[in-house]
């Protein structure tokens, strides 16, 4: 053998040695140092997460009647590394089983930074199950489905404001007691991670991680599914027979505060997403914000009354019209000069007998009046985006604002907060906080989730007493009002016509009103008081005449329902006349 030759050898045989021994290294490496380095990337690389929905908690009624509940759902998802290849085939699918979008659904499909996508969310359980077979058929790998609860409303437009909606995708509350009361709701959602073969079928056997999902607590309001029904009915005729821009209708049982309805038009019926506008999900019984008209006029009397300055018997010379401030205000009817009791001036509703009576208290004793009888303020019902409506400083009063404001113009309120101040009277001069949530049940603690409605004294027992019987006075046979009375009981009532304000000008819109009727009965023991508002009717529409009828219909619902019986008593006959 040659030089040449033996060197060659040896020179391949180190290289070779040289690689045994690299090789060597490396598999001490990978077998050692790296093992567990490489065996977590195999395991990510096999692992699939999965989010495990809590469950929403349910909206009752106050029997315990599901206003809003969770069913059963889907969510389909996605694995891109194992969709890539067959994207544009899994998307055809989808397309044709789900109606998702094609072009979305295969950039969904090839995505790179992720292991996990959503395709759809909320799918009923048989078209999803269905558009997973179809893909098992086809063998097309990396779509599976997890349990993603669907929000239900049994009633439709039943309550639909009051209970509202959560967003079709995440499921958060997005108005009404869902938005309120999202945290207690919702729930806290739970994860499982599961390993995978390589064609993305799950192994029963393999390792999996599991943390439980929370459910949600329940919510249960102090809504009377029946009641409510009648009443969103009632209220819709009215509105649509006098061509209302929107209406309200609150029903409350004065012993607790508790509404039993709150009814609202235009609303929305949340298993048809096509209803739902802006102007539907309005909640107008806290969030819009309107001059009430002459049923402020009994708030002012509880004051003069509780003041000392004004009982039922009380005699003003009335004129036709008076002049402040270079404004001429009459009354709603012509008249000379009239003699009027205190009674009288509610009874025919009269802003001159009103504002007549209203100057013997300062404006800064009126202004605390009002806002302790709540205006200006949130009632705290619990709804969201409540307003404080507008009460302006006493400071900022003219002597015209003085007397309007006595009357019900140049204050804006929402019609919570009137309701919340025509109880005040029914229920002896106490304002009480109007409750909408009885409770809220599960969680295995007790509720910690409501705070304590609040009252407090406005006005005396006697002065309350005093307005209810001018109340009276208005659903008397010589009242504006008769056809509210509800046979066999005693109605104290207070009718309201007032101008409306153009939202873009600031100036009043002639012909054109927000008309209401507030009442509560028996009016001697009082057990529910009904206030009704129709904004924008068209024609010669009036508190009496459009609102009172809804307001007797309603109130009539809620005696009978509940079997408060007539006490039997009359009514005081109180001289309207001097």
């Amino acid at each position: 053998m040659t030089a040449r030759v033996r060197n060659r050898a040896r020179f391949c045989f180190a290289v070779v040695a040289l690689l045994l021994v690299l090789f060597s290294v490396r598999l001490i490496q990978i077998q050692g140092v790296d093992a567990n380095a490489y065996a977590a990337r195999a395991l990510a690389e096999t692992s699939v997460p999965s989010v495990l929905h809590a469950e929403r908690g349910e909206i009752l009624d106050r029997d315990g009647d599901a206003l809003a509940t969770t069913i059963d759902a889907r969510a389909i998802i996605a694995d891109p590394l194992l969709t890539r290849e067959h994207a544009t085939a899994i998307a055809e699918v989808l397309a044709d089983v789900v109606d998702l979008d094609y072009f979305d659904t295969v950039d969904r499909l090839r995505r790179e930074d992720t292991r996990f996508v959503y395709l759809a969310r909320k799918v009923p359980t048989f078209t999803a199950d269905k558009a997973v077979q179809r893909l098992r058929a086809a063998e097309l790998p990396g779509i599976s489905t997890e349990r993603d609860p669907l929000r239900s409303y049994p009633g439709g437009t039943l309550a639909a404001t009051v209970v509202g909606l959560v967003a079709e995708d995440s499921g958060d509350g997005t108005s009404g007691l869902e938005e309120a009361f999202d945290d207690v709701l919702a729930g806290v959602d739970g994860k499982a991670v599961y390993e995978t073969s390589p064609d993305g079928v799950r192994i029963p056997l393999a390792r999996q991680t599991t943390k439980e999902p929370v459910p949600g607590r329940d919510v249960r309001t102090t809504i009377d599914r029946d009641l409510q029904w009648y009443a969103d009915r009632r209220l819709a005729k009215a509105v649509r027979s006098s061509d209302s821009g929107w209406g309200v209708a609150v029903t409350v049982d004065l012993k607790s505060m508790e509404v039993l309805q709150l009814s609202q038009l235009p609303t929305f019926d949340a298993g048809d997403r096509s209803t739902v506008t802006p102007g539907a999900l309005n909640n107008r019984a806290v969030q819009n914000v309107y001059e009430p008209g002459s049923v402020q006029k009994v708030v002012t009397m509880a004051a003069l009354a509780d003041a000392g300055l004004v009982t039922p018997r009380t005699k003003v010379k009335v004129p036709s019209d008076v002049s402040l401030d270079g404004f001429t205000i009459g009354d709603w009817w012509d008249h000379g000069t009239i003699r009027l009791t205190a009674a009288g001036v509610v009874a025919q509703s009269s802003n001159v007998g009103t504002i007549a009576l209203s100057q013997q208290m300062s404006s800064e004793d009126l202004h605390d009046y009002l806002v302790a009888f709540g205006f200006g303020r949130q009632t705290g019902l619990g709804l969201p985006s409540e307003s404080r409506g507008i009460l302006h400083d006493a400071d900022a009063w003219s002597e015209a604002a003085h007397a309007t404001v006595s009357f019900g113009q140049g204050i804006s309120v929402t019609a919570m907060q009137e309701v919340a101040a025509i109880a005040t009277i029914a229920n002896g001069g106490v304002w009480q906080a109007p409750r909408l949530v009885a409770d809220v049940e599960g969680g295995g603690e007790p509720a910690d989730d409501l705070e304590v409605p609040e009252s407090r004294r406005v006005v005396s027992a006697e002065a309350a007493s005093m307005v209810t019987r001018m109340m009276e006075a208005v659903t008397s046979d010589e009242g504006v009002a008769p056809q509210t009375r509800v046979d066999g009981y005693r109605v104290a009532g207070k009718t309201g016509t007032a101008w409306r304000v153009d939202p873009e000008t600031g100036r009043y819109q002639s012909g054109r009103n927000t008309v209401s009727f507030v009442g509560f009965a028996p009016a001697d023991a009082p057990r529910f008081l009904t206030y009704v508002v129709l904004d924008d009717p068209a024609g010669s529409a009036s508190g009496g005449g459009t609102a009172g009828p809804v307001f007797h219909d309603i109130m009539q619902q809620a005696l009978q329902r509940y079997g408060v019986a007539p006490t039997g008593s009359k009514a005081p006959r109180t001289p309207q006349e001097w």
